[in-house]
């Protein structure tokens, strides 16, 4: 009876205990968000306004400060975070939604598995457009079958680069992608400049970092890349419904699945596992968090989160996709 006692009592004590300790490591601590992007892009303003909420929802309150790291489509932050950590919670990565398929499209620049990653959560689904400047030699996307379409990216690995460079390789499309451009805000300058015709960035950051480009048609949004249409761009077409044969749809269903999890926030593996439970609850309860909801609605940021938990599974799931499939959508990226 006094063993049955003790057990029970043990049972009790022990994840209160490992709060304390949790709490008792991030007190007074400064936790770093590493963006693999530039400043002022999308990720980064999402990533920073993360940063101002999830503290307070951290056992021991401790301070976060975002640093950027881009370069490489984000690999260079993910391939840093996930070999040399460090691994105790301190440091939390937001790369590309593209990362996670990196290693099956782009595997010599990869040095990570995206499965060993511990998945923090993504803050929204995302729906991708496609738009030029409202000068450019094509006006809708057939045109851009028969005109060349310079489109500024950043990387490979960005769906700046990869999704146009399927499209020609699918569909027969004649975009010409540039990269190099450090975020989203320094295409535009050049789109503004002639330098190049168009882009693609998230929705929810172009209605972010340029409303008054679509309020005053200075763009034309040509396609959406999404598993199915936003409602807000309900006469644009949908790249999806291009595809004719199983093939086609399943390469692209491949490269649309990022954007299911549009968002994505990660550390590296081995972190001990209260403190990334504890850190999943963060994100979790920030998701939710008034304060936070009501600055991303005046920033234009959609919200729409996924668990740390449901963004591992999807990252698993795309870790299966067959080997005819992965093969048929390298091929069009090395085909560049």
């Amino acid at each position: 009876m006094k063993k049955a006692l003790l057990a029970l009592l043990l049972a009790i004590a022990t994840p209160a205990a490992a709060q304390e300790d949790v709490a008792a490591f991030f007190k007074g601590k400064t936790l770093r968000l590493i963006v693999g992007i530039g400043v002022g892009s999308g990720y980064d303003i999402n990533a920073r306004l993360l940063a101002r909420y999830m503290a307070a929802h951290i056992p021991g309150q401790p301070t976060i400060i975002v640093q950027n790291q881009p370069g490489a489509g984000s690999l260079t932050m993910t391939n840093a975070l996930y070999n040399a950590g460090p691994f105790d919670g301190s440091v939390m990565g937001a790369s590309f939604n593209g990362m996670p398929t990196t290693p099956l499209l782009q595997p010599a620049g990869a040095r990570f598995d995206p499965v060993k990653l511990n998945w923090l959560g993504s803050t929204n689904r995302e729906t991708q457009a496609m738009y030029v400047w409202h000068t450019a030699p094509a006006q809708v996307l057939e045109d851009a079958r028969a005109k060349e379409i310079v489109m500024g990216a950043q990387a490979p690995g960005s769906t700046q680069f990869d999704y146009p460079v399927l499209a020609n390789k699918l569909f027969g499309f004649k975009f010409k992608v540039v990269t190099g451009y450090e975020s989203t805000p320094k295409i535009h300058l050049a789109m503004e400049s002639g330098e190049v015709h168009g882009t693609i960035a998230n929705w929810s950051t172009l209605k972010a970092i340029n409303p008054g480009w679509i309020a005053d048609k200075k763009i034309r949004i040509i396609a959406q890349w999404a598993l199915k249409k936003n409602p807000e761009l309900a006469d644009v077409p949908l790249f999806l419904d291009l595809a004719k044969t199983d093939a086609e749809r399943a390469a692209l269903e491949l490269m649309l699945a990022r954007l299911e999890y549009g968002r994505p926030f990660f550390l590296p593996p081995n972190v001990p596992a209260p403190r990334l439970e504890a850190l999943r609850r963060a994100f979790d309860a920030t998701m939710k968090d008034p304060a936070y909801l009501a600055e991303a609605d005046k920033l234009k940021i959609d919200v729409d989160p996924l668990s740390g938990a449901e963004v591992a599974a999807l990252v698993e799931q795309v870790s299966r996709t067959p080997a005819d499939t992965v093969a048929r959508v390298r091929t069009a990226m090395e085909n560049k």
